[in-house]
């Protein structure tokens, strides 16, 4: 199969752009017409490879970061924009949503949110029943907009995550108990002391910035205690560049920016301890076992999994997977995708995918080969996680948390051992969202497809009551 053409006309012009260069003088430094050049940029040419060789020697560029493609994220979310019955009357080929997302990605996000807001608005008219009358603000959460913050920055913080390795360097993170080399560093350097947490205090993390005392639960894991410890460090050592980073994405909200300014301390904390080198280095070293890399790092399960979803340093990336946690009622709580595999924005994820059993089965890995309507498959595990804070009284939050690659990735990972990766019999359909998939035999299909007309046929029942035209 003949490779996929490659239009990055953006990116090319954002590199001449940044270079002060005209496009005849561009063109002539890497051996190409003008006329060629502006065909490119304007992605009316695809980019060849002599090309991309080319600006690689003149101009010192990653050519699999430029070659990458434009916004997997943005792609997904805008088709899935596009599939609501809003639009019924045109359906883009994907030729035409990559010439979007990779020309004009700033109108792809405002066509996104102009959707989202049409989305809540609806809803909330539909469920006004004795609040009629009062205004219905559409708008996104605060926290609607710091998961988007996070996603289109492919939850990836450059300068959060090249000082959190620095720091952990120093304190020899990875190499020696962090707990000690966390609390040791906060006394010293910033007079806070680490105390336990009263029995009758339901808390996991508690400051008292007059008598410089952090006070943490006794009875949550080590793993907890340390994260907890390192997001205080960072709340101290890295408010001004959290604040920062909080402002350049000019949240709607006094609360987005402060949600933000919590989730990018939680980053820093994350990074501090699984620190980025070391771990990419043992993720490949032990091929991406989670229990031995949370017990190599003294690190939770879930801490494991998502800061495998982080590995996007230029230069220096990790095999890109995805990461979801989802609550016993389906809803996923946290979520990113550096794979292809993008989570549906709205509506449960799809029934048949493996994270759902892992309720079912806790304390074991689940595996699955899963193929998503794209043709795309990929190797996805899950497990059950529980977190606890106390004793048989205490509530017990249960979580599924699962990640996965593409299968061209898979023998990366020990949970593909024994897998036969080439009989595609083997791989199970599964779908994003069942309100934006197309597979018209599934039988745990839960809603129509937006985009599909249906049949009724009174004298005919299987195991949906519709079928699609």
């Amino acid at each position: 199969m003949a490779p996929p053409k490659l239009y990055v006309g953006r990116k090319i012009r954002e590199l001449r752009e940044a270079n002060n260069a005209t496009q005849s003088a561009f063109a002539e430094r890497i051996g190409i017409s003008t006329s060629y050049l502006n065909q490119i940029e304007n992605n009316q040419r695809p980019v060849s490879a002599a090309v991309l060789l080319a600006l690689a020697e003149k101009f010192q560029i990653d050519i699999a970061e430029i070659s990458k493609g434009d916004g997997d994220r943005l792609l997904s979310a805008l088709s899935e924009t596009l599939s609501d019955p809003l639009f019924e009357s045109y359906t883009p080929n994907l030729q035409e949503l990559k010439l979007v997302t990779q020309n004009a990605p700033g109108l792809a996000r405002a066509l996104i949110s102009c959707h989202q807001a049409y989305r809540r608005n609806s809803e909330q008219l539909a469920s006004l029943d004795d609040t009629i009358g009062r205004a219905a603000v559409a708008e996104p959460t605060p926290y609607e907009e710091v998961r988007d913050f996070f996603h289109f920055v492919d939850n990836y913080i450059h300068e959060l995550d090249v000082a959190a390795e620095r720091l952990s360097g120093e304190l020899g993170i990875g190499e020696a108990e962090a707990g000690a080399a966390l609390a040791n560093h906060l006394e010293s350097r910033h007079g806070v002391r680490v105390a336990r947490a009263g029995a009758d205090e339901d808390i996991i993390r508690r400051f008292d910035a007059r008598s410089k005392l952090l006070f943490l639960n006794p009875y949550s894991p080590a793993a907890t205690r340390n994260f907890q410890t390192a997001f205080q460090i960072a709340e101290l050592e890295m408010g001004e560049q959290a604040a920062a980073l909080a402002r350049k994405a000019e949240f709607r909200s006094t609360e987005a920016f402060e949600i933000c300014k919590i989730g990018l301390y939680n980053y820093f904390a994350g990074a501090l301890v699984l620190p980025y080198q070391l771990f990419l280095a043992a993720a490949q070293g032990l091929r991406h076992d989670i229990e031995l890399l949370a017990t190599r790092f003294g690190a939770s399960l879930e801490q494991v999994a998502h800061r495998l979803s982080t590995l996007q340093r230029p230069g220096l990336k990790g095999v890109p997977v995805f990461f979801a946690r989802i609550d016993r009622a389906g809803n996923i709580t946290k979520r990113h995708s550096a794979a292809k595999l993008q989570f549906a924005r709205f509506g449960g994820a799809c029934p048949l995918w493996n994270v759902h059993q892992a309720f079912e089965m806790p304390g074991r890995f689940i595996r699955q080969l899963a193929e998503t309507p794209d043709g795309v498959r990929y190797l996805s595990i899950a497990t059950e996680v529980t977190k606890k804070g106390g004793g048989y009284h205490a509530p017990h939050r249960r979580y599924a948390i699962t990640i996965g690659c593409e299968i061209s990735y898979a023998k990366d990972f020990v949970y593909a051992d024994a897998l036969d990766l080439t009989n595609r019999a083997a791989f199970e359909p599964i779908g994003i969202s069942c309100r934006i998939c197309e597979r018209t035999n599934c039988p745990q299909r839960a809603v129509p497809p937006l985009k599909r007309r249906l049949s009724v046929d009174h004298n005919l029942r299987a195991s949906l009551p519709y079928s699609m035209i």
